[in-house]
């Protein structure tokens, strides 16, 4: 089961390249992403202590990763809230006609 054709970019994490692949059409966003890791990994090595390129890594995609959790359950609640305020609309329509055709 073939992915299709896949492209390759030149990424920088920390002053190293890697050529990853992506789909096509995606290469901006992966390269987005990385500078985006990239930055978070120089953030935390430049607290000053000296750890392991390994423990940079991972606690870069922990952090990066409660971030997501945090923005999912805000998107959440706003989807949420939409929705009642969407019901609310309609219940309060729904009522206007009664009255106009009554």
């Amino acid at each position: 089961m073939s992915e299709g054709p896949r492209q390759t970019v030149e990424i920088s994490l920390m002053g190293q390249t890697y050529v990853v692949s992506c789909a096509p059409g995606e290469e901006e966003e992966l390269a987005q992403a990385a500078r985006y890791l990239d930055q978070a990994m120089n953030g935390i090595q430049s607290r000053g202590r000296t750890i392991s390129i390994d423990k940079v890594a991972m606690m870069a995609g922990l952090n990066i990763t409660h971030e997501l959790i945090r923005e999912m359950a805000a998107r959440k609640a706003l989807e949420e809230r939409l929705a009642r305020l969407s019901e609310q609309l309609e219940q309060g329509l729904e009522h206007r006609n009664r009255n106009n055709s009554a």
